[in-house]
């Protein structure tokens, strides 16, 4: 009988620990986990103007816009903040500043200028498939 009792115990004891686990904090205030989510999607590009951030861009800056309701429910808090874009069919990585949001894509899409696309794939591939992730807020490359 004891130790069916040290099983109980051992099991409710390792349930509250999960429950327990610490919430990432920074400075008093929570940490966006967001750049922990790996999304795999369209990869497209586009030539950037005056952006949701309120930044004007050109063609030859690494900046990309990400999908309109994640912008949204984001409150576009994520402008400023690079993300690492991968071509999942050739393995060439680059990094680039979300400046903007795409209303064409989902979530998982990436719209990105020009001089981003063209480091990953040719313009004249049009679409491509990406794995992509935010990196953390105030990392640069």
């Amino acid at each position: 009988m004891s130790r069916l009792t040290f099983v109980f115990f051992a099991f409710f004891t390792c349930l509250l620990l999960a429950l327990a686990s610490p919430v990432p904090v920074k400075d008093g205030e929570l940490v966006d986990i967001e750049k922990r989510i790996t999304h795999v999607g369209r990869g497209t590009w586009y030539y950037p103007g005056l952006g949701n951030c309120g930044i004007t861009n050109n063609a030859n800056d690494p900046v990309l816009a990400i999908g309109k309701g994640l912008y949204d429910r984001n409150g576009g808090s994520n402008c400023g903040q690079w993300v690492e874009i991968v071509n999942t069919a050739n393995g060439k990585k680059v990094y680039g500043q979300t400046r903007d949001s795409c209303p064409g894509c989902s979530d998982n899409d990436l719209d990105m200028s020009p001089a981003l696309f063209q480091k990953v794939s040719t313009l004249g591939t049009g679409v491509i498939q990406v794995s992509w992730h935010f990196m953390a807020k105030g990392w640069k490359p």
